[in-house]
């Protein structure tokens, strides 16, 4: 198995596991990865997705023995082959609970969309990032509609035309990354994260993922009444409804039960 998934409580834990290659994408890991994300439902018992890498690399992009194949593809087969990664990445973003990123060691091309399409994103201070697409004469062009909405168009123009490694610091700098930890802290600040995101009212949750796509994307006034509609549904929902009840009681909420 080319992705290892333990969803034996309300954290799915992902794990890419092909340590070997340092996680590198081939389209066994692409097809796992997307048959995962596409199976996650709003209404399951997973509350909270934490994607890691096995070994000593978070991923590195693009697996060598894939890239050879692509050398020789025709255009349509490069169409087909960019559309099935594109599936992906549009999967994990879509994902109807939080997905937190678990960054050690490198995230490079590919490596790097995944932690772009990830809510929350937590490196250790000694990882590096890079989009190395131009090095190779190609570019960082799937990934990029969740990159640049991430990380803005100055940066990328920065780092998508230099290729250039960068730091976890500057990953944070420039929104790619939220929180940076010493290597060996790295677990119990996404346990931090985690456990904020499993105390809160899961509906909400998932609302407030979808509100943050829905208004990016409307202009202003369709933004504001759709802001509008949107806290009139929740204050009147049975799960908007449990929470300020137990806020004004001075009880703890049901999902905590």
């Amino acid at each position: 198995m080319t992705l290892l998934i333990d969803d034996s409580g309300p954290v799915v834990r992902v794990t890419l596991n092909r340590p070997d290659v340092r996680n590198a994408f081939n389209e066994e890991l692409i097809a796992e990865l997307t048959g995962w994300a596409e199976s996650v439902t709003a209404q399951g018992t997973s509350r909270v997705a934490v994607l890691a890498g096995a070994g000593k690399v978070f991923c590195a992009g693009a697996d060598l023995t894939w890239m050879s194949k692509m050398v020789a593809y025709t255009h349509d087969e490069n169409v087909r082959d960019a559309r099935a990664m594109a599936r992906m990445f549009e999967a994990l973003d879509q994902l109807p609970i939080p997905l937190i990123g678990r960054i050690h060691g490198a995230a490079l091309g590919g490596g790097v969309g995944l932690a772009a399409v990830c809510d929350i994103v937590v490196a250790a201070e000694d990882a590096a990032f890079a989009f190395t697409e131009v090095k190779l004469g190609i570019l960082p062009a799937v990934i990029s509609p969740y990159v640049i909405a991430k990380i803005g168009r100055s940066a990328a123009r920065e780092l998508f035309l230099t290729g250039a490694r960068f730091t976890a610091a500057r990953a944070k700098e420039i929104g790619l990354v939220h929180a940076v930890a010493d290597p060996s802290d790295l677990d119990r600040v996404v346990a931090k994260y985690v456990n904020d995101l499993v105390t809160s009212g899961p509906e909400a949750v998932a609302a407030a993922k979808r509100l943050i796509a829905d208004v990016a994307e409307r202009p202003r006034p369709d933004a504001v009444d759709r802001s509008v509609e949107a806290i009139a549904e929740r204050r009147v929902s049975q799960e908007g409804q449990e929470g300020m009840g137990a806020f004004l009681a001075k009880r703890p909420p049901s999902w905590l039960k």
